[in-house]
């Protein structure tokens, strides 16, 4: 199993941007999918996109166009890096991975295998 490491939340007012990385150690990180979901208080945990082991990003109706995911296999770290940043974006963000032969693998958690502790990310308004 993939352990996963978040970093980089914080505060941020509406309209600016911030970076989350997720770090993953274990040989199969660069092979496995690695996706993002978020989870404010009292709703329960979203997507928000994901990026599989070849590269290739997908994203939530809700952040296209605003999130960007990317990732650096020599480093072992995903990154999460979020623009145009709303009030409603306020969440624990939390990375996932998840082997999946390169295919996309969606947004539900349950798919989801290894998962790392999560970083809070507040947006002022």
């Amino acid at each position: 199993q993939v352990q996963l490491v978040e970093s980089g939340g914080g505060l941020v007012q509406a309209g600016g941007s911030l970076s989350v990385s997720c770090a993953g150690s274990g040989r199969t990180f660069s092979a496995s999918n690695v996706g993002w979901f978020r989870q404010a208080p009292g709703k329960e945990r979203g997507f928000v996109g994901e990026i599989t082991s070849g590269g290739r990003p997908d994203y939530a109706d809700s952040v296209k166009g605003r999130f960007t995911i990317s990732r650096d296999n020599a480093k072992n770290t995903v990154y999460l890096q979020m623009s145009s940043l709303k009030p409603e974006d306020t969440a624990v963000y939390y990375c996932a991975a998840q082997r999946n032969l390169g295919l996309l693998l969606g947004g539900s958690p349950a798919d989801w295998g290894s998962w790392g502790q999560g970083t809070q990310v507040t947006v002022s308004s």
